[in-house]
């Protein structure tokens, strides 16, 4: 209980002051920091805390559950858009059923996923929300995520774009290159300078969150977004969840999994439906109620789990 006040008050503390400070500053100060953090920031970050990291165990299993997660999401969403034609008469237009399918499927398991694995389970069992969101969520991300928004958006998007943008992912790259890096000794020094880099970018991540915020002002999507979000923050975690033991997977490295899975949808929904022209009010709904909704779920999920 002490760890999870802990982690509340500097969720709630930086996120507020990433909103005050959004409301404040220039809107291209949030911009330049995305962009810092995205080709500076996070890859620091993954290299340092990798170095701590234990990559033992059936580690791989988890880019293998956040698909699981991610295909569950995507077909859930689908049979709820489905249910709602059916009740209500009213056919969606194809641009929202794309960023609803897009808001159940992936969550922000990077910027938030990060920080609140860390706070709760330690950079020991970092590099399970690691592999989850690299080579589960981002591939999920840019991946299906673009097939699908293809799909349902007004442009049309050709295979070696996908491609491009999931092979110039910064995070990505310094992945490969920090498990290298694990097995180079540095002075403690530098260690301790890294580690110091590493928390800070942390939370310059909130701060953003806070940021973005600040900067979504619609809300009359409400009772379409809740659907999308109950099928992402509880019918997920829910039922892959209770079924993680069946995978082997148990303990903290359970905890850590579920936590990811439970995110929020994440901001690089709101990226794929401005470029391909789905519903973008939808979209930023789902990233403000859905981060606001997650101080109510979490505390759920630590218990139950």
């Amino acid at each position: 209980m002490t760890n999870l006040l802990q982690l509340y008050v500097k969720l709630i503390g930086l996120v507020l002051i990433g909103f005050i400070l959004g409301r404040r500053l220039p809107a291209t100060i949030p911009t330049r920091l995305g962009k810092f953090l995205f080709w500076v920031g996070v890859p620091i970050s993954i290299v340092a805390f990798l170095r701590k990291s234990d990559l033992s165990g059936a580690i791989w299993i988890a880019p293998a559950i956040a698909h699981l997660a991610i295909l569950l999401g995507a077909f859930l969403a689908w049979i709820g858009i489905k249910w709602q034609v059916h009740f209500t008469k009213k056919v969606p237009q194809p641009a929202t059923v794309g960023s609803s399918i897009l808001a159940a499927m992936v969550g922000n398991t990077g910027y938030l996923g990060f920080p609140i694995t860390l706070a709760v389970a330690g950079s020991q069992y970092f590099a399970w929300a690691l592999f989850y969101d690299l080579l589960g969520s981002l591939l999920g991300s840019y991946g299906l995520g673009i097939i699908l928004a293809a799909r349902f958006g007004d442009g049309v998007r050709q295979p070696w774009q996908v491609v491009k943008v999931i092979s110039m992912n910064p995070p990505l790259w310094s992945f490969g290159f920090g498990l290298l890096f694990r097995q180079v000794q540095i002075p403690s020094i530098a260690e301790f300078c890294l580690d110091i880099f590493a928390w800070t970018m942390l939370a310059l991540s909130l701060l953003l969150i806070g940021m973005r915020i600040s900067n979504l002002n619609s809300w009359h999507n409400l009772p379409r977004v809740s659907i999308s979000l109950g099928i992402k923050m509880l019918l997920v975690p829910l039922i892959i969840g209770t079924a993680l033991p069946f995978f082997g997977v148990t303990g903290a490295q359970a905890r850590v999994i579920l936590l990811q899975m439970a995110m929020p949808p994440a901001f690089s929904s709101l990226v794929i439906a401005e470029t391909f022209n789905l519903d973008h009010d939808f979209t930023v709904t789902a990233l403000a109620v859905g981060t606001m909704v997650l101080l109510l779920t979490l505390p759920f999920w630590l218990w139950l789990f």
